[in-house]
């Protein structure tokens, strides 16, 4: 098969996505790319960490955010321009040979500092144009029906990776050094491309003056324009970005500070982050069987809400047990309410608009808020872990209630 887009005929009958065979090749690819991503920052991290200081080492993780964040929104426009799957393909193809000619070159010299931060960058520059097409893709390969049970499954890709990749980096380190993990992760991003190739891709509706025409600067502006006047998108654009904001913070860098304040030890935060995934896991898994949840919209905002109030009880509760407790219901309610935001996006986005849509909320998600990790840890050491919580719990809990203000979002449903 060719790397050229293919429509794949209209079926009559919609096809649950787990028993799509279409779905499950997206699947598999996603998972492999992502478990390829976890093992190749483990061996960035420890290659930074043999060649450098700390500080070194921070620089060399840090880099690779910059293009990332300059080029996200490019890249949505490129995906509406030539296909998501074109970009995707591309995007693995380019990380493939890029990490595999780093640990070539690994076994001829020792890393280098310079040779690291240029692997980061282009590194960076390829994930800006991965990830607005990879979440342009779901509406390409299976009916509007089945995108929150996609959802769902793509949420319990992202915690398998998690689970594995890391552990898969660390074994390969210790058998071989960062040139075997550089390798395993090359050959992960390798083995998605099959799969990326063989997939059939959904005609996209006639919309006329939607496609890309002009310049780049003129379709990101019209994508920009159709998120402000549609009815929902705008609504759900300020859930993504405020929620966030209020809760990267605290679940990421947070939860170091916290345990380290209450002297639960690295175990200890290992049972919290733990119960987090299992939180999400549970509620991925809840998506993909059962498919669809009534009131979406209403839904989405209530339980993003009830997440809110779990991210201001973690640092209250004295306990590992509690804070255990705590997280599960973050995993829970906040990974349901962003799971149904991501349907939602997709459900209601004009096909032709999907890559720049994507790219907005990609933007929020992976490359704006996590500027608020230094502001986290500033606030942090200057007020204590509970304050710092608390005001973290209010602005997601504002991005929800923002959400209810909205009549249209609350009353928004998946299609059945």
């Amino acid at each position: 098969m060719t790397v050229t887009d293919t429509e794949a005929p209209a079926r009559t009958a919609e096809r649950p996505a787990h028993r799509d065979a279409n779905v499950l090749r997206w699947l598999g690819a996603y998972t492999a790319s992502m478990i390829g991503d976890s093992v190749y920052y483990m061996a960035l991290a420890w290659a930074a960490a043999r060649t450098g200081g700390d500080t070194q080492t921070g620089v060399v993780l840090a880099v690779g955010s910059i293009p990332r964040a300059v080029l996200m929104l490019g890249g949505g426009v490129l995906a509406d321009r030539i296909g998501p799957r074109r970009v995707v393909i591309g995007s693995d193809a380019a990380r493939c040979l890029v990490v595999l000619g780093l640990a070539g070159a690994l076994l001829l010299t020792s890393p280098a500092l310079w040779m690291l931060i240029a692997v980061a960058l282009v590194f960076g520059v390829v994930d800006a144009l991965f990830l607005p097409a990879v979440g342009a893709l779901p509406p390409r390969v299976t009916a509007p029906g089945q995108l929150a049970r996609v959802q769902g499954m793509r949420g319990l890709a992202t915690r398998l990776a998690n689970v594995v990749g890391a552990p898969l980096g660390g074994v390969a380190v210790a058998l071989g050094g960062p040139r075997l993990a550089f390798a395993a992760a090359g050959v992960l991003f390798a083995v998605s491309l099959p799969l990326l190739l063989s997939l059939r891709i959904r005609p996209l509706p006639d919309r006329k003056g939607a496609e890309p025409s002009g310049t780049a600067w003129h379709d990101l502006a019209d994508g920009l324009r159709h998120i402000r006047r549609h009815p929902l998108l705008g609504p759900l654009m300020i859930v993504v970005a405020v929620s966030e904001l209020g809760f990267v913070g605290p679940l990421n860098l947070g939860l170091i500070l916290l345990a380290e304040e209450r002297h639960w030890g690295a175990s200890g935060m290992g049972w919290i982050i733990a119960a987090f995934g299992i939180g999400a896991g549970a509620t991925a898994l809840l998506l993909a069987v059962r498919g669809r949840v009534p009131r979406a919209g209403l839904v989405m905002c209530l339980t993003v809400l009830v997440g809110a109030v779990a991210i201001g009880a973690l640092a209250q509760v004295p306990s590992v047990a509690l804070a255990a407790t705590a997280a599960a219901c973050v995993g829970l309610f906040a990974g349901l309410g962003g799971a149904l935001c991501g349907a939602l996006i997709q459900t209601v986005t004009e096909p032709a608009y999907l890559g720049r849509v994507t790219s907005v909320s990609t933007l929020f998600t992976h490359a704006i808020a996590p500027l608020s990790y230094p502001v986290t840890g500033a606030a942090v050491a200057i007020w204590g872990t509970g304050p710092v919580f608390a005001a973290s719990a209010s602005l997601c809990a504002a991005g929800a209630l923002t959400g209810l203000a909205f009549t249209r979002l609350r009353r928004a449903e998946l299609p059945g």
